[in-house]
Parts: C-alpha cells; structure tokens; sequence
C-alpha cells in the first residue's frame, strides 16, 4: 500500500526532527492502527517476508511497520506514535540485552503498557535456532555468497566465536547483506514453526 509507505516515510522524517503534520494528516485518512517498532531495516524486511509468507498483507490490514535505526530511539518513536501522540497500538520486537532499555523508554513515553516480544539474543539468531545452522548454511550458499563466507571464518577474530555467532556476524560484514537476509529467512521456514518471538508478534497483530 502506498500510503502506508508513505505515512512510514513521514514519520521517520518526523522523528528525526522533520514536521510532524504531514504524519498527523495521514493518520488522519489512513485506517492505520498499530505501529510495529523495530530495531532496523532487517528486522523490518524479516516481518514483512515473514507476514506475507502467511497471506497477510499487513499494510492492508493498518499495520505500519518502521525500522527505527537502532534500539535507543524507541523512546522517541512512542512518544509520537503511541498514546502521548497519534494514539497507535504500538508493538514490536527488542533483544533481550535490550529490554530494561525498551520499558524505560516506553514508560517515560507513557506507553508502559505496550506489549513488545524478547528475542534472546537478536532475530538473526532466533533464525539460526528455528532452521539449524546446516540449513542457514545451505542457504548462504545458495545466495551466492560461499566464498565470501568461506574467507570470514579464515579470519582470527572469528576463531574464538560459536558457529551460530559467526554466522550473526557473517550477515552484518557487507551494507545490505543483513537486510537481505532478513528476507531470505524468513521465507525459508516455509509452514515451519517461526521463531516464538515472531510468532507471537504476528499472533498480536
């Protein structure tokens, strides 16, 4: 939807010190109801796959979703979306090491009372665990990027950490990689169980 993409657009523009009427006006004329708040642009693009790998078209449904480029802006995005602002239902997802950050924030922006779901370490690594790291391989490999994965693992910093963290750390070392692989899976569960916190956040939506 468009004007979904739109009304995204004004409110980054709007929380990063850009007016806030246009944002104002399309909630207005939009059925917009939730705001699902997540970290970054990967988390948003696995939300998004995830959803429509399930039949929801979650813009149709007024579901916005926004990558909010990084954990300590979630006070500032409830602020302006949540009750204090437009007065959406806000959600999303938050790392565990993030989350005392994430109620402090929320409550100072008055929306305690906001439900967000606590992957343990990030959603890279709720994938890894739902698909097994032999399957996250396969994939890496038919993406192309075997090589370049190969290469990273020869590097010293990489000896001292787990499989699972290196393949974290794989999908952050090139720009778009981690985003794009946000996508990738997600689309690999296929009707397989998603990882519980994408699971109930889709359960909440």
């Amino acid at each position: 939807m468009a004007d979904m993409e739109l009304f995204r657009e004004t409110v980054l523009a709007w929380a990063t010190g850009g007016p806030g009427d246009p944002a104002r006006e399309l909630a207005a004329g939009l059925p917009v109801r939730v705001a699902v708040l997540l970290e970054g642009p990967s988390d948003s693009a696995a939300v998004n796959a995830l959803a429509a790998s399930r039949g929801r078209d979650l813009a149709a449904e007024g579901i916005c979703v926004l990558p909010m480029g990084g954990a300590m802006s979630v006070g500032r995005f409830a602020r302006l979306l949540g009750p204090p602002g437009l007065g959406l239902r806000l959600t999303g997802l938050c790392d565990v090491a993030e989350q005392p950050y994430y109620a402090r924030g929320l409550e100072r922006a008055g929306a305690a009372g906001e439900e967000f779901f606590v992957c343990a370490a990030d959603l890279e690594d709720e994938f890894i665990r739902a698909l097994g790291l032999p399957r996250v391989e396969e994939l890496i490999r038919a993406e192309g990027d075997l090589r370049a994965f190969q290469t990273f693992l020869h590097q010293p910093a990489q000896r001292d950490r787990t499989p699972e963290q290196r393949v974290r750390r794989f999908f952050g070392t090139k720009k778009g990689r981690k985003i794009h692989y946000g996508r990738v899976l997600a689309e690999a569960l296929g009707p397989a169980p998603a990882p519980a916190p994408l699971d109930g956040l889709l359960a909440a939506l």
